[in-house]
């Protein structure tokens, strides 16, 4: 891999729409937030297509919040449950435990459906090229569960890019899309944040200003 290491998320972002075929006008750009969003729209701009948004969000163990058991995304109506196995049976976690926690994100991936969204409706994706972007691929759990949501909505096809990511999550997207672009995959991979100069914590309003300011989902 490349020793470089990216600006900010819109530098990752223009990296990785360089290294994208074009697509189809078509077709639409899904960033998972909140900062995958500020990567996608990098990207959405460079290849001329719609940018819309894929709420995810992390189940991580009630007493290890950070550590992902699971992950959950909707589109539409749809909502898709990843569960990491791995972890779950690890960690010994009660199937109780499992759904408390799925509940309360729901909750919380429904209430930022409504703010980012701001009364606009998702992009439609049956038919189309989507591509996925996310800032960076830890275990790869969220970005399986907006997979998994996506295909339900029968699209044409799916990439998944990141600028970013652990080489076992990305390897293991490989069979799930139809590409995946993942532009480092260090083999001493500590956290997403490492091949970023400036990573600070992306806000809702930061979210919200890249959807608005970007092509309105048709």
């Amino acid at each position: 891999m490349s020793a470089r290491r990216f600006a900010d998320r819109r530098d990752a972002g223009r990296a990785l729409a360089a290294r994208l075929a074009p697509r189809a006008p078509d077709a639409v750009v899904l960033g998972l937030p909140r900062g995958g969003v500020i990567v996608a729209a990098e990207v959405a701009e460079a290849l001329g297509v719609t940018l819309d948004v894929l709420v995810v969000r992390k189940l991580g163990l009630p007493w290890q919040p950070e550590l992902a058991m699971g992950a959950i995304a909707g589109v539409g109506d749809t909502v898709e449950t990843v569960r990491v196995e791995s972890v779950l049976i690890a960690a010994d976690v009660a199937p109780s435990d499992f759904e408390e926690v799925r509940r309360r994100e729901l909750a919380e991936l429904r209430r930022r459906e409504a703010a980012y969204r701001d009364g606009r409706q998702p992009a439609v994706l049956t038919g189309r090229s989507v591509v996925l972007v996310d800032d960076g691929l830890a275990t790869g759990a969220t970005m399986r569960a907006a997979v998994l949501a996506v295909r339900r909505q029968s699209p044409l096809d799916i990439t998944v890019a990141v600028p970013v990511g652990s080489p076992r999550a990305c390897k293991a997207l490989a069979d799930d899309v139809d590409e995946v672009l993942c532009l480092l995959t260090p083999h001493a991979f500590h956290a997403v944040g490492q091949a970023y100069d400036d990573f600070a914590a992306t806000t809702d309003e930061e979210v919200r200003t890249a959807l608005q300011a970007a092509r309105r989902p048709v």
